[in-house]
């Protein structure tokens, strides 16, 4: 037993060597990059590796794949060597990390390597990701693989770690395994716990976690860890492991102010040779059991728009497209951050409840999540205030950058929201979404178009955001009417129109009411109904300009990055936009009303009023010009 027991710490010491060698060979080769935060964590690796890990390198879409998750994303040089080991790469893409086209980017990116689940690098997401997939895993695939995910000990001062910490163990989640490398230097120095083992792991505990604490750096005791953590039920595992950055090389083990710095040359040379040299250990990586390859989703019927004959607000149109969609996908997933109740996530969640995942006050995680099951192949959906979106902004960023497909809805947007005051109004979530990579912004007016848009929301790639309203509006459109992305609806209009009036949403009906009162005065005036923020529908802003010369743009939200700012993107320069001699064609006068004081509580039509986007601002607007 006992050479059996040297025999297997052998080969964990022989590949954790290699695992540090090719960290420094690539990142000197790159002139940048993290070898030391690579170092701390790669006797981890190797046990995880050699032994338990279960991943077909040459199948990486198997359904049952293992995930494994860096959230310490800077240590890709360590992820990058373990491919390499597994024969997934070769040795002259592993020393093209960093260069320009190769696919090892300074952090890890799904688009291009297909082992990498999910995007990281702002650091405190993984875990929250894992979450995703481990639910994915347990209770709607049914499926037994584990998701790992290497946590570095700065991030865990990040609140969003926390939130994902008291998910995970909300739900149980015996298949996901958090390893902490704890290897006491961030990147200035100390971190706030140091080599504090005890505090993390009560604090884990706290949160309701199985913690293991051990030397990272001894084999046995990380075999021993990982073979509890798989005994575990009712409880996620959380692996205190005390590391040492740089280790293995004593000029830089334990040394402050090597965080993201490369080795020269001659210091790599020196590292390597006390590594015992660059000698190619590889590995063979224990497959899972009855591999099976994802299957592509399909639609159960066709989407039914349920009908509306009175006042009715699209919040609720929301859940009730929500509830029609889940008996059409099986793999429609909808989470909420406790507000379900208004978001009308609750009526989905009523009849499918094994597929409706309660986040919390936890907007971070939420989204974080969400970003997992996507990965998983998942319809998510997730809901909150729209206001509430902005402290998740961070996750949505990353979750575009990891090409994830979000459907997200923010309701109780604007002014109009009323007596809750300025802390509860969106007024900046327009803004924002559009700023988003390859994002859909979309913001109906009434029930019938906020069914059928949700209905496309399911349909659509990457990160799509619906702005929904809390008051109950009129019904403005018939049920079979259709809903394209990048589309508008002109719902007023003469050959006699002086000015165009664009607006959406609540908005939008304070536009149709000055319509009215103008028409009574003998003044034509054309509105359009922009339900589409981004694309937005540039043919049809550009021929009311050129028809009109004046266009008024009315929002329920700041003048800055708004449906104002997407309308006169409508004017910017491309080939369209050019008459046939080549020159630009004349830009419009552009009349933006738009929320431009801090608001404060009132009635909706008080604060409509305050903020100068009522009927009666937009009737003066229109005289003005």
């Amino acid at each position: 037993m006992p050479e059996v027991q040297d025999a297997k710490v052998t080969t964990y010491k022989q590949l954790a060597q290699q695992l540090r060698v090719d960290s420094i060979r690539c990142t000197t080769e790159a002139g940048s990059g993290h070898p030391t935060s690579a170092m701390s964590a790669a006797d981890l690796m190797a046990v995880l590796m050699a032994k338990y890990l279960r991943y077909d390198f040459a199948k990486p879409d198997l359904i049952n794949n293992d995930r494994l998750i860096f959230s310490k994303g800077h240590a890709c040089p360590l992820l990058y060597s373990m491919y390499k080991a597994a024969g997934a790469i070769n040795d002259q893409e592993l020393l093209s990390l960093r260069k320009f086209g190769s696919r090892l980017e300074g952090h890890p990116v799904p688009e291009v390597l297909p082992w990498v689940d999910v995007a990281t690098g702002s650091l405190g997401q993984g875990l929250a990701f894992g979450v995703g997939m481990a639910l994915s895993a347990k209770y709607l695939d049914k499926l037994f693989y584990h998701v790992w995910v290497l946590l570095g000990d700065s991030e865990m001062a990040e609140g969003s770690v926390w939130e994902a910490l008291a998910s995970a163990a909300h739900y149980k989640l015996n298949n996901l395994i958090a390893i902490l490398d704890m290897n006491r230097l961030g990147q200035r120095g100390e971190t706030a716990l140091g080599w504090d083992s005890k505090a993390y792991a009560a604090r884990a505990q706290a949160f309701g976690w199985h913690v293991i604490e051990i030397s990272g750096h001894d084999y046995d005791a990380i075999d021993k860890a990982y073979q509890e953590a798989l005994s575990i039920s009712g409880q996620p595992i959380f692996i205190v492991a005390k590391t040492e950055k740089g280790h293995g090389f004593p000029l830089v083990a334990n040394q402050n102010g090597w965080h993201g710095k490369p080795f020269s040359r001659e210091q790599a040379q020196q590292a390597i040779e006390i590594l015992g040299g660059n000698v190619g250990t590889t590995i063979t990586v224990n497959k899972p059991e009855g591999g099976q390859q994802a299957r592509e989703p399909k639609a159960k019927g066709e989407f039914v728009c349920p009908k509306y004959d009175a006042a009715y607000s699209t919040r609720e149109a929301y859940g009730d497209a929500l509830l029609e969609l889940g008996g059409i996908y099986d793999e429609l997933v909808v989470l909420d951050a406790e507000v379900s109740n208004s978001t009308y996530a609750e009526k989905f969640a009523k009849k499918y409840l094994d597929r409706f995942f309660e986040m919390y006050i936890a907007e971070q995680c939420m989204v974080g999540v969400a970003t997992g099951l996507s990965n998983r192949g998942k319809k998510v959906f997730a809901s909150t205030f729209a206001a509430f979106f902005t402290r998740a902004y961070d996750f949505i960023r990353m979750a575009a950058i990891s090409r994830a497909h979000l459907k997200l809805c923010g309701s109780h947007a604007g002014v109009s929201i009323g007596q809750d005051g300025p802390s509860q109004m969106a007024l900046e979530d327009l803004a924002m979404m559009r700023a988003i990579y390859g994002s859909t912004v979309l913001y109906p007016s009434d029930a019938v178009s906020a069914a059928h848009l949700v209905n496309t929301m399911a349909q659509l790639p990457n990160i799509v955001y619906m702005r929904t309203t809390r008051e109950k509006t009129p019904i403005l459109y018939k049920t079979d009417d259709k809903f394209p992305v990048g589309g508008s609806k002109v719902l007023r209009s003469s050959n006699k129109d002086k000015v165009t009036i664009i607006a959406a949403g609540i908005t939008l009906h304070e536009s149709l009411k000055a319509y009215d009162e103008l028409q009574k005065q003998g003044i034509d005036v054309r509105v359009i109904d922009a339900y589409s923020v981004k694309p937005i529908d540039r043919a049809t802003i550009q021929k009311a300009a050129r028809e009109t010369k004046t266009l008024i743009v009315v929002e329920d939200h700041w003048p800055e990055g708004g449906l104002g700012d997407a309308v006169l993107d409508a004017f910017a320069y491309s080939e369209a936009n050019c008459a046939k001699d080549g020159q630009m064609i004349m830009l419009p006068k552009v009349v933006k009303l738009a929320v431009s004081d801090m608001p404060g509580s009132g009635t909706p039509d008080e604060l409509l009023n305050a903020a100068g986007i009522s009927a009666k601002q937009i009737i003066e607007a229109v005289k003005s010009v």
